[in-house]
């Protein structure tokens, strides 16, 4: 027994996430008809997830998934009618498939920046470049590339979401927890650097536009097209630094969609110019040349 354990263990050392849960439904002698269902559907998920976004639901052939879960045709035809509804229940449970929060991962990425105080633009660079690195899948760790595929699969079928109702809601639900917790980060990081929304507009309008710029780029990872990337001098009219073009697009977000809270309670190297207050203290210029305002911006990121 204790021989079986330990294979166990060293086994589960070797899975991504995914497998995880499908070697534990594996392991059950007899499984009920539910668990048959969450098996299949597994496996067919960890097959979406090995062969990547090109492979497509449509690509993972039921009697694959019964070979590798050491099952008989009949055992799936008793849960579905044909392929096309095994499908359809694989494209809704890939939808709902998380490792781990929304905003998990942008979270991690810029929290000890905001503790120390960095800089708005230190962020929004840590920020989008962890964006961007999922979405070309430029990872190490077995579980964030797990998180990459998922994120790009995901992506890729809400553009199909209209095949069936199903998935359309299952694609709404998902948009749906995305902007709230991506809402609830933002809020967190606006009032960590002494920000609010220009009126009208919401913390939700900000996240919603956020999200179409990064799924946008993200599309383009999908395509095979390289990320622009900028290493910014002081002579140009950029913040001096290494800027990837993405983050270019979240620090102009955040120009037109917020401003500075007047707090005392605020330290002075925490706060943000207003564009107007930079642009007063710039230089003049004459001609065709002119000034641009470089004042720190608060980070941001993408949802899904």
């Amino acid at each position: 027994m204790r021989g079986f354990a330990d294979e166990k263990a060293q086994t589960h050392a070797r899975m991504t996430p995914i497998m995880h849960l499908i070697w534990d439904a594996s392991l059950v002698a007899r499984r009920t008809g539910e668990e048959t269902r969450a098996l299949l559907l597994r496996i067919g998920m960890q097959m979406l997830l090995e062969r990547g976004v090109a492979a497509g639901v449509q690509h993972i052939r039921l009697q694959d998934v019964l070979r590798r879960a050491g099952l008989t045709t009949g055992a799936a035809y008793r849960l579905w009618a044909d392929q096309t509804d095994y499908q359809r229940d694989l494209a809704v449970s890939m939808m709902k498939l998380r490792f781990s929060g929304p905003a998990d991962y942008l979270r991690d990425a810029v929290v000890d920046l905001i503790e120390k105080g960095a800089p708005g633009d230190d962020v929004i660079r840590a920020a989008a470049e962890t964006h961007v690195r999922a979405a070309w899948r430029d990872v190490d760790d077995s579980t964030e590339e797990a998180e990459a595929h998922s994120f790009l699969i995901a992506l890729a079928l809400r553009t199909t979401a209209h095949t069936w109702p199903e998935l359309k809601e299952a694609s709404r639900e998902r948009h749906r927890e995305s902007i709230e917790a991506f809402n609830e980060f933002y809020q967190y990081l606006m009032d960590s650097y002494g920000l609010r929304m220009k009126a009208p507009l919401t913390i939700d309008d900000f996240t919603q536009a956020l999200a179409a710029i990064g799924e946008g780029f993200a599309v383009r990872a999908l395509e095979g097209a390289d990320h622009p990337v900028f290493d910014a001098g002081a002579e140009d009219e950029i913040p001096e630094g290494r800027w990837t073009l993405f983050a270019l697009s979240v620090r102009a977000l955040v120009n037109e969609f917020m401003v500075p809270i007047d707090d005392g309670e605020i330290p002075p190297e925490r706060r943000f110019p207003t564009r107007a207050a930079a642009t007063a203290d710039a230089p003049e210029s004459s001609g065709a040349e002119h000034s641009r305002p470089q004042s720190d911006t608060p980070p941001g990121g993408v949802t899904e």
